[in-house]
């Protein structure tokens, strides 16, 4: 069991209007794991109805809602939830490479916009089939949400400038390795031929210095907002799967007010939460 924090202090960072939470999951009753993911979150499950009273606490109108590892490629659970929150939402899932063109379209008149590549432990489809789904998205008029050790990005870098589709670079790169000029550099290369966008999401995931302020992914970020703004999405990351205990679960009001701190002062808040959210999720 673990308490998640649904309500509280509002954050001191008030969100626009519009505002859109590009990273988070929740689960409804019924659908059990899938063998080869790491398993549901601990309970209580995280259901669409905790995570509107999160969307009321923070300001957030509309949201993305990734496929969970927990259901490999089984959409069912996602498609369950977009039908419960309705037209607030949009949805990333997975698709396998043999994946129909009737699914598609069936995904895509569900509220789908997105294909998930998950090159970590728990992932169902990685980098190994990048090329394959990018494909699949780029017909379908898809974006992608990529997620993979951005340690290798410099290695990476010249299959992701080739993708077709537009797509994001998941958790702020997640460089576990640390951050060097030279992942900056690849960063901005990709942000300038057009297709990629950059996802301030679960710093604490891969930063190497820590809470509460996360000073080497707040740097990287704060460079990467100054350079492309028009290129900046935000998510929540809830239910912060990685927390397994309650004492180890974040503050989303805190991490808000952090997070978005990154952020240039000015229109920044408006386009990272509204007008590049809608535009890349066809809001």
């Amino acid at each position: 069991m673990i308490d998640r924090t649904l309500a509280g202090a509002p954050a001191k960072t008030r969100l626009p209007q519009g505002a859109v939470d590009t990273q988070m999951h929740m689960y409804v009753a019924g659908f059990p794991a899938v063998e080869g993911g790491p398993g549901l979150p601990p309970a209580p499950l995280p259901t669409p109805e905790m995570y509107r009273k999160v969307m009321s606490w923070l300001g957030i109108e509309r949201v993305v809602i990734t496929q969970g590892n927990a259901h490999q490629a089984d959409n069912a659970c996602l498609l369950a939830c977009m039908k419960e929150m309705g037209e607030v939402a949009r949805g990333v899932a997975v698709i396998t490479p043999d994946v129909s063109d009737a699914e598609i379209e069936a995904l895509s008149a569900q509220g789908i916009v997105g294909a998930r590549i998950m090159d970590l432990p728990g992932g169902a489809i990685g980098l190994d089939r990048l090329e394959e789904i990018d494909a699949i998205a780029a017909n379908a008029g898809w974006m992608m949400a990529v997620q993979f050790d951005g340690s290798a990005l410099p290695r990476l870098e010249p299959r992701l400038a080739s993708l077709k589709s537009d797509w994001v670079l998941d958790h702020h790169g997640k460089i576990f390795s640390g951050i060097t000029n030279s992942h900056v550099a690849t960063i901005k290369r990709l942000l300038d031929r057009g297709k990629m966008r950059f996802k301030f999401a679960g710093c604490y995931e891969s930063s190497r210095s820590g809470g509460p302020d996360y000073p080497d992914i707040a740097e990287l970020a704060r460079e990467i907002a100054r350079y492309a703004p028009e290129r900046i999405v935000w998510g929540t990351n809830w239910p912060h799967n990685m927390a397994t205990k309650t004492e180890d679960y974040p503050d989303d009001a805190a991490l808000l007010d952090t997070v978005l701190g990154w952020l240039p002062e000015g229109a920044a808040l408006e386009r990272a939460l509204v007008e590049n959210p809608a535009e890349l999720y066809r809001f």
